[in-house]
């Protein structure tokens, strides 16, 4: 091996050791995921644990649902049980975590579950998709609020198709809160070392680290 390439494969070592010791989603595979078997290497962000920036520009999905090809990583069906996976270990003590839907590229997200307190402390969290979500194709969203540290929001997304669903995307809009967002420029900082209680968390919540269905929405930026 030359000089110049084992610099690089140390170079790559180096960073994919620094973003293993965060969290990112696993599965399923977010866009650009270093884990995703059929990745195209020349665009894959060894970064992916790193939060949006705090002035929002590469909010959401740090920008890649605009310039990455459209590739299914997974097909759920509509009213079935599934879960996602965690990778990491940087968990700045938890937090608050949701999972959302885009049927627009984007441009809007919402909530279908939300783990309120210990987010992300566990590697697996398990949810049911609902039955009158829209089937085709959407972008899938898992965002991170973390308890310790910076004021950040973390966030990574997936390209899912939907089969089954009951619904149209209008529809699913109006049945579901908006996803909940924060510390990206928009006028609404969350509080360290205090766990996101969400105003609105939708039909389905999991509570944790001593958050509870009657705890006190946190932050109240509405």
């Amino acid at each position: 091996m030359s000089p110049s390439t084992l610099l690089k494969a140390l170079t790559g070592l180096m960073v994919a050791s620094v973003a293993s010791a965060h969290m990112e989603l696993s599965w399923p595979y977010p866009l650009r995921s270093k884990l995703d078997p059929n990745k195209d290497e020349s665009m894959v962000d060894y970064s992916m644990t790193s939060p949006l920036t705090p002035d929002g520009k590469n909010f959401p999905c740090k920008g890649y649902h605009t310039n990455t090809p459209f590739r299914s990583t997974v097909e759920w069906t509509a009213g079935q049980k599934y879960n996602i996976s965690l990778e990491g270990s940087a968990t700045h003590g938890g937090g608050s975590c949701q999972l959302s839907l885009s049927y627009d590229n984007g441009t809007s997200f919402y909530a279908i579950q939300s783990m309120e307190g210990g987010c992300p402390l566990e590697s697996t969290y398990d949810f049911t998709l609902p039955e009158d979500v829209a089937a085709g194709d959407a972008l899938f969203a898992w965002t991170w609020f973390n308890l310790q540290g910076n004021r950040e929001m973390y966030m990574n997304c997936a390209d899912v198709t939907i089969t089954g669903g009951s619904g149209s995307p209008d529809d699913f809009e109006k049945a579901y809160p908006p996803m909940f967002t924060a510390n990206v420029g928009n006028g609404c900082e969350t509080v360290e070392k205090q766990p996101v209680v969400f105003e609105n968390p939708g039909k389905q919540v999991l509570y944790g680290d001593g958050v509870t269905e009657s705890s006190e929405v946190s932050p109240a930026c509405s």
